[in-house]
């Protein structure tokens, strides 16, 4: 194991934390960016921690009973009520490892200076954290349970899609909620209470969206739901074939009309926040922003989901989106969203 917890000082895992996000994000990169001190190391910290268990989740080289369990042991770890250690943690994923590392398996290498820092967090951080990310980490382990014999994830309903997905990302909107709710007026913290799992969702449905073709290909999941594949006539087998786009087209609409249906409530959730802890409107309106101009792209074009293998925004709406929020005024949310929906905002 690459690890040695004796001779770094805690500013160098926070300094590695930091990079290591820019390294496996480009979104959430963004996104701390926008932060202050001390929400935007709870934040890196808080994402990393689900970083860990997601690159477990889609490794396709681990069998789903290792994954599972490897996912089980993680959550004990950061259970404070167990005596398990990362150390155990690392020893039992090491051999899973690949040999050559890409950023995400650097994320799991180094999972013990993650924790180190989660635990030296201040505060209520650690305790406000750890409830989602463990919630994350269970859930992952239950749906790798559940489809165990099939290799891969193989959604059936879009109800269960969304439970998924909450467990896939809810961690955000309540992580976020939580860690700011300490200093939010009652009203505000039950507005983002009513509306967080919308912002989670709206996220997560517009990225099975629009890499529904390469989940399949890089990790053996299909997320789309099987009774919308039936309805044309195809079943998990069909997702990323390009002889099947036009009936695969409607699958990826429906999916992208779900997400859209979280927009109102993502927004309402946006419109309650304070900007307290070193928190900022910007770091999460960008990424709804940035999910209203992908959505945009798949009513537009959803047969590159299949034929391209994704549909993303261009680098200069990513650039248009951020400028938005440089200075002291916050931009209207609904003015921008409305742009967004009809063309890329750098074309205005």
């Amino acid at each position: 194991m690459s690890q040695n917890h004796t001779d770094r000082s805690s500013q160098e895992d926070i300094e590695w934390c930091y990079d290591a996000v820019h390294r496996v994000s480009r979104t959430f990169s963004l996104t701390i960016a926008e932060l202050e001190e001390p929400m935007a190391r709870d934040i890196c910290v808080g994402y990393l921690l689900c970083r860990v268990a997601d690159t477990i989740e889609d490794a396709g080289h681990v069998p789903p009973a290792v994954q599972a369990e490897l996912l089980r042991t993680y959550s004990r770890v950061l259970d404070p009520e167990t005596d398990t250690t990362i150390r155990t943690f690392r020893e039992a994923v090491d051999e899973w490892i690949p040999e050559s590392k890409n950023d995400d398996w650097r994320v799991v290498d180094n999972a013990g200076r993650v924790v180190d820092v989660f635990r030296g967090l201040d505060g209520r951080s650690p305790e406000t954290i750890r409830g989602p990310v463990r919630e994350l980490v269970d859930g992952m382990a239950m749906f790798v349970d559940r489809y165990a014999e099939e290799g891969g994830l193989r959604i059936q309903t879009l109800e269960e899609l969304e439970e998924y997905c909450w467990y896939a990302a809810g961690t955000v909107g309540t992580l976020v909620t939580g860690l700011v709710s300490h200093e939010a007026s009652d009203e505000q913290v039950e507005q983002m209470e009513a509306n967080a799992r919308s912002f989670a969702l709206l996220l997560q449905l517009v990225n099975v969206a629009k890499d529904a073709a390469t989940d399949m290909e890089e990790e053996n999941n299909v997320y789309l739901p099987l009774e919308l594949l039936n309805e044309q006539g195809l079943d998990h087998g069909d997702v990323g074939d390009t002889g099947h786009t036009a009936a695969l087209v409607p699958v990826i609409e429906a999916v992208t009309e779900r997400a859209e249906g979280y927009l109102d409530g993502a927004q309402n959730w946006l419109d309650a926040m304070p900007e307290t802890r070193g928190n900022r409107l910007s770091a999460w309106a960008i990424p709804f922003l940035l999910a209203v101009g992908t959505i945009r792209e798949l009513r537009d074009r959803p047969a590159d989901v299949i034929e391209e293998g994704n549909v993303k925004i261009t680098r200069q709406e990513v650039h248009a989106v951020c400028q938005q929020f440089v200075g002291d005024d916050d931009p209207s949310l609904a003015e921008l969203r409305s742009k967004i929906r009809k063309r890329p905002l750098h074309e205005y």
